[in-house]
């Protein structure tokens, strides 16, 4: 699901069509609500109240009874629906589809894209270092 919560819509439809368009029903019809985010100074520290991140989330029955869920940060219903359809046809035991059709071109274009980013940054790095003054 982390996968799918950072694919395009353009993947997830062009995954389910691959995966052919499988026949489905919403349980939970795609629905946007709020979650509130907590943090920890330090990451042990007491707990507290960050603030409210919006959430879409949705659940799918596949018509072999597989039922598939998502939730995904924004507001994105679409998105939602189609990552839980994938979701279900992952647990019908397709396992290996949903890899080579969906789970690996996506994953490629997130390492491509981090290691784009890395390359820019590395490209303003600077170096300090510190001369020694040769007054022995």
């Amino acid at each position: 699901m982390a996968v799918a919560a950072l694919a395009t819509l353009d993947e997830l439809e062009q995954a389910v069509a691959r995966l052919g368009r499988p026949a489905s029903r919403d349980l939970r019809s795609p629905e946007i609500g709020l979650v509130m985010l907590r943090g920890r100074i330090g990451g042990d520290g007491a707990p507290f109240n960050l603030g409210e991140a919006t959430v879409t989330r949705a659940a799918v029955r596949l018509e072999t009874g597989e039922v598939g869920m998502s939730y995904l940060l924004g507001r994105d219903p679409i998105r939602a629906r189609l990552a839980a359809v994938i979701d279900a046809v992952w647990l019908r035991g397709d396992e290996t589809l949903v890899k080579t059709v969906f789970l690996d071109p996506v994953r490629a274009r997130i390492e491509a894209e981090r290691r784009e980013r890395a390359e820019r940054t590395a490209a303003t790095r600077v170096d300090f270092f510190t001369l020694v003054r040769g007054e022995d």
